[in-house]
């Protein structure tokens, strides 16, 4: 991340904390088996995907997630434990966020706020499937 006014500290290890700390905010509305009828075992964004939660979608999403008040958050990705704790993150945009799409581990991304209250989900299916932004309450 290149933006020189954001606070970024490296976290790793966090991604199993944070993608449970995920499912237990924007994913408690369905069991267990539901969550395995969707395949959330293999991508948490499938919670968009099948349709089990609101969310905008594509340049609704990324417009929704540039125009939101950001303080702190977490980037976490799909398969990788590496993640960063992003303070001061006011001016975070899409092009900050650290995505790598020769490597599958840095390819699905999400970012979640410090209150667990919103997140915006970069997929590898980035001209088919998302990009999406959940917001709770």
């Amino acid at each position: 991340m290149q933006n020189k006014e954001l606070n970024v500290l490296d976290i790793p290890k966090w991604g199993r904390y944070l993608r449970g700390k995920w499912i237990e905010s924007f994913a408690a509305n369905l069991t267990i088996e539901e969550r395995k009828e969707i395949y959330m075992d293999q991508f948490l964004w499938h919670l968009c995907s099948y349709e089990k939660v609101e969310c905008l979608e594509k340049e609704e999403a990324i417009s929704a997630f540039e125009k939101k008040n950001k303080k702190q958050c977490t980037i976490f990705y799909q398969f990788s434990d590496d993640a960063y704790l992003v303070q001061h993150a006011k001016n975070l945009s899409v092009q900050d966020l650290p995505r790598d799409e020769w490597n599958m581990d840095y390819q699905d991304l999400y970012v979640m706020d410090q209150d667990h209250q919103w997140t915006f989900i970069i997929t590898h299916e980035n001209d088919w499937l998302g990009p999406y932004f959940i917001e709770m309450g």
